[in-house]
C-alpha cells in the first residue's frame, strides 16, 4: 500500500509541476494574442465594426460558456435549471449585487477599445499594468488589506515606468506615427491614455467589489459570473443604443465583423473563464512572469506585425514595468522572532513538510 501511495504522490506532484508550466504558457499567450488581435481588428483596413456591439457579443457567449460549465457539474437538465434558478430568482437583492461591478465592467471594456484603437499593443499592454496599482488601492481602501514596504516600491517603480511610456506617446503628434505604428487610421494618444488610465481605475474597482460579493456569499464563481454576464448585457446594449443606436440600425448589428472580430470576441469571453481556470495552478511569481512575458511577446510581436519602433525611453519604461510586477508578486520571506521580541534570521519551511503554512489558501 506504502508504494501505491508513493507512486500517487508522485504523479500527483508531477502532474502540478506540468501544469505550472503549462499554466505560464496559457497566460502568456491569452494575455498577448488578446491585445495584438484587438489592435490588429481595430487598425485592419476596410469597414470598421461597432465596439460596443462586440462588448455585448462577448458577454453572450461568456452567458453561455459558465451555463455549460454549470450543466456539466449537475446531472440532468431539470436539476441545472432548478439550481439556475433557485440562485439567480431565489435572492433577487443577492444578484442585484452583481449591476454595480456589471456597470463598471461595461464601461471598462468599452473603454479599452477606445484605448487600443489610438495607442499601439505594445505601449497600451505596458501602460494598462496599472490596473495593478488601482487593485491595490481598492483593496486597501475597501476591503483592509495591507502592503508590505516593497510592494510600494514597486508600485512607484510601476507608475514610474508607465510614465516613461506614454510621455513618449503623448508628446508625439496626433497621427499614426504618434503611436510608433505605419497604421492607416488616424491615432489620438492623449485620448487612448485617458481611456486607458479610467479603465485601470475602472477594472480595480470593479475586481475588488466582486471579490468582496464572493467573500461575503456562497454562490459559485460560476453563478456570479452569469448574474455579471446577465447584467452586463443589459447595460451594454443600453450603451449601444445610446452611442450608436442610429447606425445599429441601419447598418445592422453584426456590420463588418469579420473572423478577426469573431477571434477578438471569443478571446474576450472565453479568456478570462480559461485563465480562472488554470491560475490554481500558478502562484504569484508564475503570474507576474506570464505579465511580463507578455509584455515582452507583444513589443516583439508589434515590430514585425505592425512596423512598431521600440525606443530607448520606450524600452527604459518597460523594463521598469516588467521589474516592478515581479517585486509585486515577489513573496516576503519568513522571519522567527526571539523571546526578546527580535527578529531572527528567516524560517526555512523543510521542503517535505506542507507547502502552505496553516491558514494560508491557495490561489
Amino acid at each position: 500500500m506504502r508504494i501505491f501511495s508513493t507512486l500517487s504522490s508522485y504523479f500527483r506532484t508531477g502532474f502540478a509541476a506540468k501544469m505550472k508550466y503549462i499554466s505560464l504558457v496559457i497566460l502568456v499567450v491569452q494575455n498577448a494574442s488578446l491585445i495584438l488581435t484587438m489592435r490588429y481588428a481595430r487598425t485592419m483596413p476596410g469597414d470598421m465594426f461597432f465596439s460596443t456591439t462586440a462588448v455585448v457579443m462577448a458577454e453572450v457567449l461568456k452567458l453561455v460558456g459558465c451555463v455549460l460549465i454549470i450543466m456539466c457539474q449537475y446531472v440532468g437538465f431539470r436539476a441545472c435549471t432548478q439550481h439556475l434558478y433557485s440562485e439567480l430568482f431565489g435572492n433577487p437583492m443577492d444578484s442585484l449585487k452583481m449591476a454595480v461591478p456589471a456597470l463598471v465592467y461595461t464601461l471598462q471594456n468599452n473603454l479599452a477599445y477606445v484605448a487600443i484603437s489610438n495607442l499601439s499593443a505594445a505601449t497600451f499592454q505596458v501602460t494598462y499594468q496599472l490596473k495593478i496599482m488601482t487593485t491595490a488601492l481598492f483593496s486597501i481602501l475597501m476591503l483592509g488589506k495591507s502592503i508590505s514596504r516593497m510592494q510600494w516600491v514597486s508600485l512607484f517603480l510601476l507608475f514610474a515606468g508607465v510614465s516613461a511610456v506614454q510621455l513618449e506617446s503623448t508628446g508625439a503628434t496626433s497621427s499614426g506615427k504618434a503611436t510608433g505604428e505605419k497604421v492607416e487610421t488616424e491615432q489620438n494618444p492623449l485620448l487612448g491614455l485617458i481611456a486607458v488610465v479610467v479603465s485601470c481605475i475602472s477594472s480595480g474597482f470593479a475586481g475588488v467589489f466582486f471579490e468582496k460579493v464572493l467573500k461575503g456569499s456562497v454562490a459559485s464563481v460560476w453563478v456570479r459570473n452569469i448574474q455579471l454576464a446577465f447584467f452586463s448585457i443589459l447595460l451594454g446594449l443600453i450603451s449601444m443604443w445610446t452611442k450608436d443606436g442610429a447606425a445599429v440600425s441601419e447598418k445592422g448589428f453584426f456590420y463588418a465583423y469579420n473572423w478577426v472580430t469573431w477571434m477578438t470576441i471569443c478571446m474576450q469571453a472565453f479568456g478570462g473563464l480559461l485563465v480562472a481556470v488554470v491560475v490554481k495552478y500558478a502562484d504569484n511569481i508564475l503570474k507576474g512572469f506570464a505579465t511580463s512575458f507578455s509584455i515582452i511577446l507583444s513589443c516583439i510581436a508589434s515590430v514585425y506585425l505592425f512596423s512598431f519602433h521600440i525606443t530607448l525611453q520606450f524600452a527604459f519604461g518597460a523594463t521598469l514595468v516588467i521589474f516592478s510586477i515581479y517585486l509585486y508578486g515577489k513573496p516576503a520571506r519568513p522571519t522567527t522572532t526571539n523571546s526578546d521580541g527580535m527578529k531572527g534570521l528567516p524560517t526555512k519551511i523543510s521542503e517535505t513538510g506542507p507547502s502552505k503554512l496553516k491558514g494560508e489558501k491557495g490561489e
